[in-house]
């Protein structure tokens, strides 16, 4: 596959076109969000290097993404529901940790083991969750197992790490890779850094013991079913031959507003993945050296990731059971007729912008 050259690419931070186009879709928002209160808070289990664990997920409100600011990833919303303004200030997001303290306490028996924290963006970077704020928030989980972050590689130093794992939590960074093929992180996702990036965060993790859980893109814009699929199993396998990252989420593509998914969606330009792609690159990358896992979110749905219809609920528990397990034998107890008609999408499909079924 040819490389373009540097000039295609805006200032080599993603391409110019992408950039452009993405900044007049999302100007179409005109939603505004409490800066006292989290974008999401819900518990759940998850997977861990140390045993499947309950979860707290916290979604900050933050000023959002710089990257999306300046047009951003094609598939990604989140900045939609960012704050106007661009920022969100410290006794602001502790605000929001209390509020989500105080979920947990109404909806759970015990704390839970497992803090997850996201901003629709990067954590680590400091123009969203200033230093004060972070190291507020090691103290307040300071009693918990286990933190995870979400960040960008950029912004993936160990001094900022330490914060958690000097005060005893087992600490991981989500690092938003969505691919391990440059070309397509590029010119399918429209996010700028590269693998070796991604590497150089794992090693920046690894200098305080902490881990990295790679977050990976089933099937983003631009691509056939069947590229997608293969992208993700080579992938998946990349990430997991890397020192210190010890778990991969492949998060199939759904379509949210405000993205140039959504445009293309409208216009009969993209199918969300199927189902059964997931349980294909989960089956085939379970002897991976990591935790493979997946989290399909509106599955079912004609914006999520979706079978025939009959079959979805099904297929997701069998994907939930195996994120618990890790065993792909769980998918040998789900079938249903739409697998031909899977199977054929996959052998014929040849335009990612005419996708033979919805």
């Amino acid at each position: 596959m040819s490389k373009p050259s540097p000039e295609v690419y805006e200032s080599n931070r993603g391409m110019d076109a992408h950039n452009a186009a993405m900044r007049e879709i999302r100007a179409r928002n005109d939603q505004t969000y409490d800066p006292t209160e989290p974008t999401r808070v819900w518990l759940d289990e998850d997977n861990t290097p140390n045993g499947v664990k309950q979860s707290l997920t916290i979604i900050l409100n933050t000023g959002g993404c710089r990257w999306a600011r300046a047009g951003g990833c094609t598939m990604c919303g989140y900045v939609a529901e960012s704050v106007d303004g661009g920022s969100v200030g410290h006794e602001n997001l502790m605000t929001q940790i209390d509020h989500c303290l105080d979920h947990e306490s109404e909806n759970a028996d015990d704390p839970a083991e497992l803090i997850k924290i996201y901003t629709s963006g990067s954590f680590l970077d400091e123009r969203e969750v200033p230093a004060e704020t972070r190291a507020a928030i090691g103290e307040t989980f300071s009693n918990r197992e286990r933190i995870v972050v979400e960040s960008l590689p950029d912004f993936v130093e160990r001094e900022k790490l330490t914060d958690f794992t000097d005060r005893g939590l087992e600490t991981d960074v989500a690092v938003g890779l969505e691919t391990a093929t440059d070309r397509v992180r590029h010119d399918c996702v429209n996010k700028y850094f590269d693998f070796a990036d991604f590497e150089t965060a794992c090693a920046e993790a690894r200098a305080v013991d902490a881990g990295i859980k790679a977050y990976l893109l089933l099937k983003p814009p631009f691509l056939t079913e069947r590229e997608a699929v293969a992208d993700m199993k080579s992938s998946v396998r990349r990430c997991a031959d890397v020192e210190g990252c010890h778990t991969v989420s492949m998060n199939p593509t759904n379509v949210q507003r405000y993205t140039m998914v959504e445009e293309l969606y409208h216009d009969g330009g993209y199918r969300p993945p199927w189902l059964w792609s997931i349980c294909e690159v989960l089956e085939a990358t379970a002897d991976a050296d990591a935790i493979v896992v997946s989290d399909p979110v509106g599955h079912g749905s004609d914006r999520g990731p979706h079978n025939c219809g009959e079959c979805d609920d099904r297929v997701q528990t069998a994907i939930k059971d195996f994120d618990l397990r890790q065993d792909p034998s769980v998918f040998e107890q789900v079938s249903c007729e739409c697998e031909l008609t899977h199977e054929t999408v996959l052998a014929r499909e040849k335009s990612f912008g005419a996708p033979l079924t919805n």
